[in-house]
């Protein structure tokens, strides 16, 4: 079976309530939900929360919606906790505050996992214009030859050899080693550079990209909830 779960968490620094904004008339997840059920790959796909209100506004459109902890560090920790009782091949990890996401990216991750090798993998994009290059706020990733990952980096280095492409953020995981890696400690790297995926290259697990020209429109202001409005004709 293959899962996604999208990890739902009602704080938000920069967006305080942001996957229960509305959008469209409903919460702003229940799009990303609505999106993830249209792979063809996935055979379920649950909202992870940590608050009964939402689960229950969440079920009432619908929603397959989980109860984790209020205490994850992360999504992956919540999205762990979320199929830790359920037997999984695949686990996909959806970013909640993407609600146009693109369900032939799904499939296409899923479609990775063929090879029997692939034990994680993730996304990168070609569409990374000079202007995110150079900003910050905008991951890269450097691809080897084998189309695995080799670095991520928010600010591009002078030593790092390989493709470089904006990083998409979502993740997918053989389940037992979506357990390992929620179990091991916080690598060096990834205190250093703020970047989760980086414990796992620290710790010998290898990401296989999957290169796409998607463009992710992620949402964490409300600015950019009017803009994806705008983009679906609200």
């Amino acid at each position: 079976m293959n899962i996604g779960v999208i990890p739902a968490r009602l704080g938000s620094t920069r967006f305080p309530g942001k996957i229960m904004a509305a959008l469209a008339g409903k919460p702003m997840v229940l799009h990303t939900y609505k999106q993830a059920c249209k792979s063809t790959r996935l055979d379920k796909v649950i909202i992870a929360v940590d608050n009964r209100e939402v689960k229950t506004v969440l079920e009432q459109f619908g929603a397959e919606v989980v109860m984790t902890a209020e205490n994850h560090q992360s999504g992956t920790d919540r999205v762990a906790e979320a199929v830790a009782d359920i037997d999984a091949e695949i686990v996909v990890n959806i970013q909640g505050d993407e609600p146009l996401i693109e369900p032939a990216v799904i499939d296409s991750l899923i479609r990775l996992f063929d090879d029997s090798a692939v034990m994680m993998a993730s996304a990168a994009s070609r569409n990374l214009p000079v202007p995110d290059l150079l900003n910050p706020n905008v991951v890269k990733v450097f691809l080897d030859q084998a189309f695995e990952a080799s670095e991520f980096r928010r600010v591009i280095p002078d030593n790092i050899i390989g493709g470089c492409y904006r990083h998409i953020g979502i993740y997918a995981f053989r389940q037992d080693v979506l357990l390992r890696f929620t179990k091991l400690p916080s690598s060096v790297n990834e205190k250093n550079y703020h970047l989760e995926q980086l414990r796992a290259l620290d710790n010998g697990i290898p990401i296989r990209m999957l290169l796409t020209d998607y463009v992710s429109l992620g949402v964490d202001t409300p600015e950019d909830l009017k803009l994806i409005a705008e983009i679906i004709g609200l």
